[in-house]
């Protein structure tokens, strides 16, 4: 089936959680931009309003007069009855407000009072309403329920309450709804299942299981418009002011609902068919845990697949591609980070290639890598022991990359760097591509691991060149995406150094150690950054340098010290 994949009048829209809340405010919203028929699902029932609170409309005056009714009735007005009574007349008028508003708009809608999670009643009551509105097209998952609290804390109905209306709710919906003839899936998930958050492990599997399962579900399903919104908080609903603080002091922003229901719109729109996941508000930037006194130790395994890193294919050596050390550094920096949420990457020391990872008929069929914590202080540094191993199939060990990580609670500011030199010499006049896969002493890099532009100066001493590398695509990045650590900016920047051996002596050079690094800002991609190396000592067999990575305004983004290049020969590189 080839589905109309532009909301029209005649398409039929299930809402799960749509007669409440965020998720009515977003049907309202859809139906002002293309009135069409809406049918609203919710546990709550539409109650008949008793007469004596017809004209009260303030919440403190309402549980007032319920108060009053009780007492004249003989009974007595217990928080907890108040409270039932109260929450059922004010649930009941604004499902009768949001059918209300969508009808106002053009739209048609109707109410099932149903809770999701029950298939059979979900069944019965879709049928009914099926014969009324036509074929549905489309579904908007809305519903879903919180029980935040810390994970020790946590009980298996918490878990079952939160879990079964995302992921139970969605399977339902599918099972009732023949997903061939659905031309829109819109999921509503959390930005708590793509960055996690403290007291909502059950909110967070539960929306990840959303998002996967968006990926999957347009796998199957190509001709549908499938889209699974990973939501901030928003300016309402179940956010309040004690969240809205909280929020603030970890500088997340909150959506406005204005703004938000119009991005619903915009995400429906036929273009962004192909945007099956997207995050709509703040990142969610996680405080850090407490340390603790106890060093312990982390093994992470990874399988590493060809296939599954493209950019690799621009990284060959001797016919075969090679794991660049700025990728190894990477998951050793990425690992470490993921241990200490709110704890960044600042520097490492004795960064040693022992063994590189060849993707060939030695590559070993999964790596090892082992994180060890050596010192900490709670809100201040951690630092680590790293290596990336591999077992041979008889069981001996390969130790392939080392080296000590810190990361730190708060990044010290970027140092100026007061030897920049950006005059044009006009020594070297090769630029951009030119430097690439020309020849047997030009870089050996392809597409992904091009960005040097020009040299602006070139001495025996230093040589100062021009970057601007061009972010690839998160497919390409593979099971090395850039976070803070972009290893494909820093491979860039370590070219340098080959640049001024094939100026000064025709030679080649491969890394073999970076005694010291720092980083202090992240290094922009897409517009031009400066690299200066500045040499150090010169040998027959290596090279030792500096890299300073910085702005045209002296900002230094990062540098490597002391870095140790091994001079490699032309006949045993064999590049393409």
């Amino acid at each position: 089936m080839t589905a109309t994949l532009q909301v029209n009048p005649s398409s039929v829209f299930v809402v799960s959680g749509g007669a409440k809340g965020i998720t009515a405010q977003c049907t309202i919203k859809l139906a002002q931009n293309q009135p069409c028929k809406f049918i609203l699902l919710g546990r709550s029932e539409i109650t008949t309003e008793p007469e004596y609170t017809y004209d009260c409309l303030e919440d403190a005056a309402l549980k007032k007069r319920i108060m009053e009714n009780l007492i004249s009735q003989g009974e007595k007005p217990t928080p907890m009855i108040v409270q039932k009574i109260f929450h059922e007349i004010n649930s009941s008028r604004e499902i009768k407000r949001t059918l209300a508003a969508i009808e106002a708009a053009g739209a048609k809608a109707a109410y099932i009072s149903v809770d999701v999670t029950d298939r059979t009643a979900l069944q019965d009551k879709l049928n009914n309403i099926d014969q009324k509105f036509g074929q549905i097209t489309g579904i908007i998952h809305g519903a879903g329920n919180l029980a935040d609290k810390l994970i020790e804390k946590k009980t298996s109905e918490d878990f079952e309450k939160v879990y079964t209306a995302k992921v139970q709710g969605l399977q339902n919906l599918l099972n009732c709804i023949n997903p061939q003839q659905l031309q829109h899936l819109v999921l509503f998930s959390s930005v708590t299942g793509f960055y996690g958050n403290i007291g909502q492990s059950d909110y967070a599997i539960a929306n990840e299981i959303l998002n996967k399962s968006a990926h999957k579900i347009k796998q199957n399903y190509p001709q549908c418009h499938v889209v699974a919104i990973n939501w901030g908080g928003w300016d309402s609903g179940m956010v309040t002011p004690q969240l809205k603080k909280a929020f603030a002091e970890r500088g997340i922003d909150i959506i406005s609902v204005e703004i938000g229901t119009q991005m619903l719109v915009n995400e429906l729109h036929p273009a962004y068919q192909n945007n099956t996941q997207v995050v709509i508000g703040s990142p969610m930037k996680l405080p850090p845990s407490p340390l603790g006194s106890e060093l312990r130790s982390y093994r992470v395994k990874r399988r590493m697949i060809l296939a599954e890193n493209p950019f690799l294919y621009d990284h060959t050596i001797a016919g075969s591609p090679v794991l660049p050390a700025t990728c190894a550094k990477s998951w050793m920096v990425n690992g470490c980070e993921e241990i200490y949420p709110g704890y960044r990457y600042f520097s490492c020391q004795d960064f040693k290639v022992l063994k590189g990872i060849t993707f060939n008929s030695t590559l070993a069929h999964e790596h090892i890598l082992e994180i060890r914590e050596v010192s900490k202080s709670d809100g201040d540094f951690v630092e680590f022991q790293t290596k990336i191993l591999s077992k041979t199939p008889e069981g001996r060990t390969h130790y392939h990359f080392s080296s000590l990580i810190k990361l730190v609670r708060n990044m010290p500011e970027a140092p100026i760097y007061k030897s920049m030199d950006l005059r044009e010499d006009n020594i070297v006049t090769t630029t951009g591509k030119g430097f690439y896969q020309n020849g047997d002493l030009s870089l050996f890099h392809g597409p992904a691991f091009q960005g040097v532009s020009r040299i602006l100066n070139i001495s025996p001493e230093k040589l100062t060149a021009e970057c601007c590398w061009q972010e690839i695509t998160a497919k390409q990045q593979g099971q090395f995406p850039i976070n803070w650590h972009n290893p494909y900016i820093i491979d860039v920047s370590t070219q340098t150094l080959w640049l001024w051996l094939n100026h000064f002596y025709q030679e080649v050079c491969l890394p073999g150690q970076l005694t010291y690094c720092e980083q202090y800002l992240a290094v922009p991609f897409n517009i031009p950054f400066y690299v200066s190396c500045e040499m150090i000592a010169k040998t027959d067999t290596g090279a030792t340098v500096n890299f300073i990575i910085h702005s045209r305004e002296r900002k230094i983004y990062s540098r490597i010290l002391g870095a140790k290049a091994v001079i490699w020969p032309m006949k045993m590189l064999n590049k393409k």
